[in-house]
């Protein structure tokens, strides 16, 4: 069956259809798993920090519980206290992920964006969250310009094609089609495995076609 690709539909299938919402989401399950990785290479490469990573270590463990309030109650003094350090700022990321975890995505835009880290992975994480934010809060065209931005972040074949392709298709929720052609046909020319995945060229033939009319 084709898949019906109008600016409408991409909208119902936004607010309707999980499956679809959890195809864009895709990464989000890896989180916890880059988050523990950063934080043992923190505790063996930085000792200096080390108190200030014993408080996101104790979210973690509720958020593996999907105990959400308990997480948030613990981080929320944690982070005010050790904002700036490399524990303080994980904790400020898993912050964000409880609030979105509780639809507050107004206040998870604003933890993500006071995020700064080295680690180039969690810093593309922490945009392309950003552009899930925007996302939920129904700001399309900025969403896409987020994830454009976490696709330029840490150039690899996983996350930038999967970003572009987000961003794809939130320029095309905002009418965008020039931008939504771009996104697009640079997964077709700079990732066409992932490309192939996607039958991308049905997306470009669907915008071009749009574009049209």
């Amino acid at each position: 069956m084709e898949l019906n690709l109008s600016s409408e539909n991409l909208k119902q299938q936004w607010k309707t259809n999980k499956r679809f919402k959890l195809g864009v989401y895709i990464g989000g399950g890896v989180i916890a798993a880059i988050v523990v990785y950063l934080g043992y290479r923190q505790l063996i490469w930085a000792p200096a920090d080390t108190k200030a990573n014993d408080g996101w270590w104790i979210a973690l463990n509720y958020i593996e519980k999907d105990s959400t309030d308990q997480a948030i109650k613990v981080l929320v003094p944690f982070v005010k206290k050790y904002d700036g350090h490399i524990g303080g700022e994980i904790g400020q990321f898993l912050l964000a992920t409880q609030y979105m975890k509780k639809g507050e995505f107004a206040k998870s835009l604003d933890q993500l964006e006071g995020v700064s880290v080295n680690d180039t992975y969690l810093s593309t994480m922490s945009i392309g969250l950003q552009g899930d934010c925007l996302s939920e809060l129904k700001k399309y065209g900025d969403a896409a310009k987020k994830y454009e931005e976490a696709a330029n972040a840490n150039e690899n074949d996983f996350t930038s094609p999967m970003y572009l392709f987000k961003a794809g298709l939130h320029a095309e929720l905002a009418k965008n089609y020039e931008d939504a052609t771009e996104y697009f046909t640079r997964i077709q020319d700079d990732y066409p495995d992932y490309g192939n995945q996607k039958t991308i060229e049905k997306y470009i033939a669907r915008v071009a076609s749009v574009k049209s009319n």
